[in-house]
């Protein structure tokens, strides 16, 4: 069951936005807080939601992000760049069709435009390996040549992504990853909220 906080805290008293005033927005506001810097608790439940749903890969959902993860965090690859690998595959159990773009969407604000291309445009990159087998041009990521994260994300699917789907592997647990996730999650680089919900 989601934690949704203390359900008797004092509420907004409009009944459509038109009507809202500044005490009730301080009053969102101040519920809103907390609940954001819980943002990365709420991340890491719902990865945990892809464990033993395996979609006939030769490993489940959950234990191919820690495996990718794994593989980033050996190689020396900073915090931020294991979170993007951890949680590449999170929209899987949202958007079937567009997972890259749910994962990219979460970490958006918290991320490296680097990072968020990557993480984003990595369901063609790693269409190499295996769109010829379904029909599809595996050369989808030639339309991305010469743009200046082409190989960082070519680089993240060849290394790691692509190369995460071994039973044998012996992948970090979820819980060697929870601080960077929290950290992460804490402190947003771009939002179009800014400081404004964190000033009122």
């Amino acid at each position: 069951m989601p934690d949704h906080g203390d359900i008797t805290a004092p509420r907004a008293k409009f009944r459509a936005m038109t009507e809202g005033t500044q005490e009730d927005w301080q009053t969102i506001a101040s519920q809103f807080i907390p609940f954001a810097a819980n943002g990365g608790k709420r991340i890491l439940d719902h990865l945990r939601i892809s464990s033993g749903d395996y979609g006939g890969f030769p490993v489940d959902r959950f234990e191919h992000c820690l495996q990718t993860a794994t593989r980033a965090y050996k190689d020396g690859r900073d915090e931020e760049y294991v979170v993007c690998a951890l949680l590449h595959d999170i929209g899987d159990t949202l958007g079937a069709y567009n997972h890259p773009d749910i994962a990219a969407a979460i970490l958006k604000p918290f991320i490296s435009e680097k990072n968020h291309w990557m993480v984003e445009k990595h369901g063609i990159f790693q269409g190499y390996y295996f769109f010829h087998y379904i029909g599809m041009d595996r050369d989808m990521r030639e339309q991305y040549r010469g743009h200046e994260y082409f190989q960082h994300t070519l680089e993240f699917c060849e290394k790691y992504d692509q190369a995460a789907f071994d039973p044998d592997y012996e992948s970090m647990p979820l819980e060697a990853f929870e601080p960077m996730v929290l950290k992460l999650f804490q402190a947003p680089k771009n939002s179009m909220y800014g400081s404004a919900l964190a000033d009122t």
